[in-house]
């Protein structure tokens, strides 16, 4: 084998197809690894160089605007926030009478500077800025791998303190600002101790409500000074756990119990951290902080409004730009409709309160047309804390009860179900032995829907939502604005249509205005327009145009029921609160089954009312206090202000919606069996409209004595038509709903709703006919023959037919079934005569017997009348055939016969025959002809004829039955 070349053929590539050159010298594998590692270190360093030089040159580019730490300690303060209703009136000014102390380093108390460590930052003095392990932390909560509460934030209290202190950082959250704010939190460590640091930090963080630094921040709540009072453990927890979330834990805000579980978390740090003992942690835990706050006295109306704002706000901008960005807020409040709210539940509450022993209320007050909010009482007092007057219940969730069943019943109407819809309200068992019952404790049989809805009736309404669907109905209720209702249909089951599933009274009111605004829904819209200090537009509410969650038709009709004051009086009365004289008003209350909550929304197209009383700690009210009788007078009250002065409006009826008359039980086309009594007129959507007549009754046919289903062969006698009533349950195939109502049409009168499905075994003997005249084999000498015949069916006869040699000579329709036929039609000789019933039921019965013709006298045959026989001959058009007439027997010295035929099979009864050939009269020697033949010709082929034969002699006739023969293919 030649040596390979050790020169590539291809040049620097070598050929694959050629074997490959082995070096001369092969390097150790140790040797190769420190080569590798040689050259990960040089490009380790490269890489290291270019980020480092990358780094300068960020950091140059990103500090040349911002300021040096010697100028950051004499900024000048952010500017205020204002909040204004719609009209421009003042509602709020963030920072408007603002108070900050500033603390020198060792002014600040030790418990503050511990609890803020503690809550934000509890490797402050280990690290130089900036903690990796808190940025990685922060991550894991964005991933949702830590609780939020254990985030600590992923900034350190030096970035904290430049974020707020430091306008130039920015506060929008991207890459631009965390790298300013590195740059300055490194050049503050390097020129400010710790403890400097801290001091700043605590002295410019915001408090919330005005409050800004550590000392205002005390003074604000506790109505003292850090430095000269102090701050005991508590209330140090307290105060630190503010600034992660001003607004939100606003300690006069409806957030009060999340605060109090951070202050405790913020206690078990600083145990943890040993700032204090076991005994101290205690004693702090089991202090209630909120008994300490002191009355708030800032300037500001419309204030559960104002903090709902704030807190939508703070979730787009930013808490920094909330408490200090100079934010001008122009908002959907109406500040004339919001003193009407107020002014009605300082006026009305009283007496509610004495009635009910509730002690609270809210109020929320919206325009269907656009979801503005017009109003909003969040609580009785917002600044009666002993009573948690701050917290808002507007925004807070309650259990609705009954308010929620609209929602339902849109859903359903969907479907097949509309306003006319029967509903059983029968005790019924939902599964698991949940049997809801009524408020009145009662059940009323079949009701429509419109009866259910508008009586709240809360056995139909666990029907409907166990017929829509549980998920179906949380489904639309989200689609209407409801934002709670997060767990899943299995979680809250067939209850939910009588209010398990919490609610805040906002969106329970944002969803009925959906039926006042045909069914399209306009999200909540409390804020109009916001700009920042310098007057740039940051957001501009403008023309929505909302979802169309329902059709016009479905809002209408829950509109129309909800309105309907003659519907509701069953439960309500007919002078109820529900009722606005002179004005089109929906209305609906809610109640839950422990008297906790109760409520009464309510709206026209132009205007929507909601209404919540009860107890904020859960406390039941007195039993009784529904809906109609504690938040019914606050919400007639507020209406009747709002709409004094206004004109009715009626609720746009779609031209598609017309009224339309069923029968209720079937829900289909009434017919003139109808009753007046199961007949209902309500309104109906084209879809909903029933094509199919009634049903609900049905006639049957059984046996009288066992009842089962008549047959057939039942003897008349002993057949009756019954009445059932065909009417079943919303679900008939399942007995927890069927056997309710099958027992309440027992007990009704209705009889059993099922007809018999077993057929009865008593038989009615098959019908019969016997011939009565004349007797088998009988002579008959006579000018006529008396036919008679006698009859038995259990069932009514239709006639008797009498045939007389297979030829129909008559019938009778009634008793007696005779006949008399003339002898002269008839030839000398033997008959057949037969009778056949018929029964009105198409049955048939049919005898037969012979008789004997014998006329005497000149002119007479004998024998037996005449007979033929033949055959056809021949093939296709030319066939024909010998008819032989013999028997004729006459005494005549003239004889003849007559042949009538046709080619068609004859009818029963009459036959035409066509023409009639005559041929031959025989004049044999002693006037006895006894035969005769006739040949017909030109037959077609392939076809039957029919004939009969007629012997004449001396003028009298015998004339055979009809004969056939059938011609050749």
């Amino acid at each position: 084998m030649a040596k390979p070349s050790k020169k590539p053929v291809w040049g620097k590539f070598n050929n694959p197809l050629k074997p490959q050159i082995t070096p001369s010298k092969t390097l150790s594998r140790a040797e190769r690894r420190r080569r590798l590692w040689r050259k990960i270190g040089r490009g380790s360093l490269i890489a290291l160089g270019v980020l480092l030089l990358a780094i300068a040159i960020a950091f140059a580019w990103f500090s040349k605007d911002l300021p040096g730490p010697s100028t950051i300690a004499n900024r000048q303060l952010p500017a205020s926030t204002r909040i204004f209703d719609r009209s421009g009136t003042l509602l709020y000014e963030a920072f408007g009478d603002q108070k900050r102390t500033i603390l020198k380093p060792a002014e600040v108390p030790e418990l503050a500077k511990q609890a803020a460590v503690a809550a934000e930052d509890k490797n402050f003095y280990k690290h130089h800025g900036i903690s990796f392990t808190g940025i990685a932390r922060a991550i894991l909560v964005r991933l949702h791998l830590l609780p939020n509460r254990e985030a600590g934030g992923g900034s350190t209290i030096t970035q904290q303190y430049v974020k707020n202190a430091i306008p130039e950082v920015g506060n929008a959250h991207s890459l631009t600002r965390k790298i300013k704010e590195a740059i300055l939190t490194i050049e503050l460590e390097q020129v400010y101790s710790k403890d400097e640091i801290l001091a700043d930090y605590l002295n410019v963080i915001p408090y919330g409500n005005t409050a800004a630094g550590i000392e205002s921040a005390t003074e604000t709540y506790f109505s003292k000074s850090a430095t000269k009072e102090g701050l005991s453990v508590d209330e140090a927890a307290f105060l630190a756990a503010i600034p992660q979330r001003p607004t939100y834990y606003n300690p006069w805000g409806a957030h009060t119990t999340e605060l109090v579980d951070r202050r405790n978390y913020i206690l078990g740090q600083m145990k943890t951290l040993g700032y204090i003992n076991q005994q101290q942690y205690d004693s702090a835990k089991a202090t209630d902080t909120l008994a300490k706050l002191g009355k708030r006295r800032e300037n500001i109306q419309a204030p559960h409004f104002v903090f709902y704002i704030k807190e939508l706000l703070a979730q787009k901008y930013g808490d920094t730009a909330v408490e200090s960005g100079g934010l001008q807020v122009t908002t959907s409040l109406d500040l004339n409709i919001q003193k009407m709210a107020e002014d009605t539940i300082a006026e009305r509450f009283p007496a509610v309160a004495k009635n009910t022993k509730a002690s609270n209320a809210a109020m929320v007050v919206m325009d269907p047309t656009n979801g503005q909010v017009l109003a909003m009482v969040g609580s009785v007092d917002f600044f009666d804390v002993s009573k948690q007057g701050n917290v808002n219940v507007a925004t807070s969730l309650r259990q609705p009860g009954s308010s929620f069943k609209p929602i339902v019943y849109s859903a359903a109407f969907k479907d097949k179900w509309n306003p006319g819809s029967t509903v059983f309200d029968l005790t019924t068992d939902f599964g698991g032995g949940y049997k809801p019952s009524n408020y009145d404790g009662k059940t009323h049989g079949p009701v429509s829907i419109r009866t259910a809805l508008s009586n709240s009736l809360n056995i139909p309404a666990v029907k409907m939502i166990s017929l829509v669907g549980v998920d179906n109905a949380i489904k639309q209720a989200k689609s209407m604005g409801i934002t709670s209702l997060n767990r899943g249909a299995d979680f809250y089951g067939p209850p939910l249509v009588l209010g398990s599933g919490e609610v805040r009274l906002l969106d329970l009111v944002s969803a009925y205005t959906t039926f006042a605004n045909q069914g399209r829904h306009m999200p909540e819209s409390p804020i109009l327009k916001v700009t920042d200090q310098t007057g740039k537009v940051l957001d501009e509410t403008k023309d929505e145009k909302g979802d169309q969650v329902l059709d016009p038709a479905i809002a209408f009709q829950i509109s129309d029921i909800l309105a309907d004051n003659v519907a509701r009086s069953t439960e309500f009365g007919i002078r109820s609160l529900l009722n606005i004289g002179g004005h089109t008003v929906a209305a609906k209350t809610g109640t839950t089954s422990d008297y906790k909550d109760a409520w009464t929304l309510g709206f026209t197209p132009s205007v929507a009312v909601g209404v919540w009383v009860g107890n904020n700690n859960g406390t039941p009210m007195v039993r009784g206090s529904a809906g109609a009788m504690a938040a019914a007078p606050l919400w007639n009250g507020m209406l009747t202000r709002y709409l004094s002065d206004k004109p009715d409006q009626a609720f746009t009826r779609p031209d598609s919606v017309q009224k339309v008359t069923i029968e209720k039980f079937s829900g289909k086309l009434p017919t003139d069996q109808t009753p007046n009594d199961d007949k209902i007129t309500d309104w109906l959507a084209p879809w909903q409209l029933p094509k199919d007549k009634a049903d609900a009754v049905v006639r049957v046919k059984v046996c009288r004595d066992s009842g089962l289903l008549a047959t057939d062969n039942t003897p008349p006698d002993q057949v009756e038509d019954r009445l059932y009533a065909n009417i079943h349950s919303e679900m008939p195939n399942n007995p927890n709903w069927e056997d309710p109502v099958q027992a309440w049409l027992q007990q009704n009168g209705f009889g059993s709703s099922r007809p018999p499905t077993e057929q009865c075994t008593t038989v009615a003997p098959a019908p019969t006919v016997a011939i009565t005249s004349p007797s088998n084999n009988q002579t008959i000498t006579g000018d006529s023959v008396h036919l008679a015949a006698s009859v038995q069916s259990a069932f009514g006869v239709s006639q008797v037919e009498f045939l007389i040699d297979n030829i129909s000579v008559g019938r009778s329709q009634s008793e007696p079934y005779t006949l008399t036929y003339p002898t002269n039609q008839l030839s000398n000789g033997a008959h057949e005569m037969a009778a056949v019933m018929t029964t009105i039921d198409d049955k048939t019965a049919r005898d037969s017997v012979s008789f004997i013709v014998d006329k005497t006298g000149s002119g007479s045959t004998s024998n037996g009348g005449p007979s033929n026989g033949g055959s056809t001959t021949g093939g296709g058009g030319n066939q024909s055939t010998v008819i032989v007439i013999s028997n004729i027997g006459a005494q005549s010295s003239k004889t003849g016969a007559v042949i009538s035929w046709q080619t068609n099979t004859p009818a029963t009864g009459s036959v035409d025959y066509g023409t009639t050939p005559v041929f031959g009269n025989s004049t044999q020697a002693g006037g006895i002809a006894t035969s005769q033949s006739v040949t017909l010709s030109n037959l077609k082929p392939g076809s039957t004829y029919f004939y009969r034969i007629t012997a004449r002699a001396d003028g009298s006739s015998t004339t055979s039955g009809i004969r056939s023969f059938t011609t050749q293919n």
